[in-house]
């Protein structure tokens, strides 16, 4: 099996997840660093995952995608475009983002999209099943039962991480997988920068998704004279014809990006056990990575 890691997702918890008061031997905040080998070894101990890799965010709000909703993560960015982050986190991505290759352990961007397209196209490449840990829900629409696609979901954190198939998607939303982005477009979702259609909550969305088949379905009955589609609601999709079709396009995952192919096989050894041994000691991480060794049974080098 597969596990495609979220990267950022991880380290986000982490960060808020663990006291301020971890730190480095140099007084530096370390609990991002702690927390994400901490849960990559929670996980890797939990599913037995065969595979793994980390899907770094290469751009995490893309120019493709705020051409077409301006919007999009607005309320995360700075002035002057890059991503608002906490204090301290920073250094310490780039720490796991060093430790990482050192490991041995695979990762895997792309500097023109961001990790879930990235996560979406190496999902798309494998026949085997895909286990994708993510906090975002926008990942749902990966879940598919007949490919053994699956998200493991981090909203609470990574020690009550939740497992999502079909089944779980729609008993929790109400829709299929593979109308969630037809669910979240109609609803909104504000972390994303997306107003939803006016006068159309999750229930009311739900309701349309299931009836009418998604967004295509119920732009197609807005359309015609005669449908069941009530007046109230004919009217709102239809003026929000051009936000749908922009919002769906900014929410659809791309699957064919051009990542170069990845070896995601579990390493059995340090690549660099040195560059490992000075980050850990630079870090004070030393024996969180010795939990995520022994979880997928790294040998010494």
């Amino acid at each position: 099996m597969l596990m495609l890691i979220d990267a950022a997702s991880l380290w986000y918890r982490a960060h808020y997840g663990l006291p301020s008061s971890i730190k480095a031997p140099d007084g530096r905040r370390s609990g991002a660093v702690r927390g994400f080998f901490d849960g990559l070894a929670v996980l890797a101990r939990k599913y037995s995952p065969t595979g793994m890799v980390c899907c770094l965010e290469g751009n995490w709000r893309p120019e493709w995608r705020t051409d077409l909703m301006p919007g999009y993560k607005a309320a995360r960015a700075l002035p002057d475009g890059s991503e608002d982050t906490p204090e301290g986190l920073d250094e310490q991505v780039e720490a796991i983002e060093a430790l990482l290759p050192a490991l041995g352990v695979a990762t895997a961007t792309h500097p023109r999209f961001e990790a879930d397209d990235v996560i979406a196209t190496l999902a798309a490449r494998t026949a085997e099943p895909v286990l994708v840990v993510t906090g975002d829900r926008d990942l749902f629409q990966l879940v598919d039962d007949e490919r053994d696609r699956k998200v493991v979901y981090l909203a609470r954190g990574i020690s009550k991480a939740e497992l999502f198939d079909g089944e779980a998607v729609a008993t929790k939303f109400g829709v299929a997988p593979d109308h969630y982005v037809d669910f979240a477009v109609l609803r909104g979702d504000p972390s994303d920068g997306l107003p939803g259609v006016k006068g159309i909550g999750a229930k009311t969305a739900v309701t349309l998704v299931n009836t009418f088949g998604g967004i295509a379905g119920l732009k197609a009955a807005a359309a015609e004279d005669g449908s069941d589609l009530p007046e109230r609601q004919r009217k709102a999709i239809t003026e929000a014809a051009d936000y749908l079709d922009r919002a769906v396009m900014t929410s659809t995952v791309v699957a064919d990006v051009d990542v170069p192919l990845v070896d995601a096989t579990l390493p059995k050894s340090p690549k660099d056990p040195e560059r490992v041994e000075a980050l850990a000691a630079q870090w004070g991480v030393a024996s969180a990575l010795t939990r995520f060794h022994e979880a997928i049974a790294i040998e010494a080098a």
